[in-house]
């Protein structure tokens, strides 16, 4: 199978700092992928380079064949209308009510109808378990895992062909987190959609990944299925899927 998006020797530094080392990853069309690794090992960077959020200072980044890289401002916007983001934060509008926040996208990037736009928005709420009686709410009104499926709904309003996921259950209880990771899964496979998740939470990665991949000193360092990655004899995925101390992997620590 093809693949959706290809990531070729990508590399992007900060200060002089390598922060991506000529990183090369593939997901195929339908698949979906969650990257793992630890605080600092270029996560969120390679999630950004891929949205077009920022510019790699090497390296090709091709969805469908075009490179996000170097599309101009218009191709960008184009390409956005097939994207949906799941933010770690949920990122929602104070000042909008629900149902506004979900149909953000369809009302001020596509212009459509106001009735259009929040029959719409009812319907993905109600894809994400939420009542229709939401809709009129504001966030401050709503607990943080109702927030995080506002944020879910709103992600695949306009039926995305790829979704990205930063971080989906941080902040939640177990169960919470339980519950935003079946939603994932299932949207994902309703949507027929390419995912690409980010994050270091081990259940969320097994439950919603067809492939997990780890990212380490700004590379992929391994790739394999849910079930491969727990008992994976590479030392570094040994130690970060399991939670241990001691291993090749050194935190860096400083005194106050």
């Amino acid at each position: 199978m093809a693949a959706k998006i290809a990531i070729s020797r990508l590399s992007k530094s900060f200060a002089g700092k390598r922060v991506l080392k000529d990183l090369d990853l593939e997901i195929e069309e339908g698949r979906s992928l969650v990257v793992i690794g630890g605080s600092g090992t270029g996560k969120s960077v390679l999630l950004r380079c891929i949205l077009g959020l920022m510019r790699p200072d090497r390296g090709s980044i091709l969805i469908d064949g075009d490179d996000v890289a170097r599309l101009s401002d218009y191709q960008a916007a184009l390409r956005t209308r097939q994207i949906g983001m799941l933010f770690q934060a949920p990122a929602l509008f104070d000042s909008l009510n629900v149902w506004e926040n979900v149909a953000f996208r369809l009302l001020y990037g596509e212009g459509q109808s106001r009735q259009s736009a929040r029959a719409r928005a009812v319907e993905c709420l109600g894809q994400v378990g939420l009542p229709p009686d939401l809709a009129e709410l504001h966030p401050a009104e709503l607990s943080g895992g109702m927030q995080k499926r506002v944020g879910l709904a709103r992600a695949i309003a306009a039926d995305p062909k790829v979704l990205f996921f930063d971080e989906p259950t941080t902040g939640l209880d177990p169960i919470t987190a339980d519950v935003i990771n079946n939603l994932i899964s299932e949207r994902v496979k309703a949507l027929g959609a390419t995912a690409v998740s980010i994050t270091h939470d081990m259940i969320s990665a097994k439950k919603i990944a067809d492939e997990i991949a780890m990212l380490h000193e700004g590379r992929i360092i391994w790739r394999g299925t849910p079930d491969e990655v727990m008992t994976c004899d590479n030392p570094y995925v040994d130690q970060f899927v399991h939670g241990r101390a001691d291993g090749p992997i050194k935190m860096a620590l400083r005194a106050d």
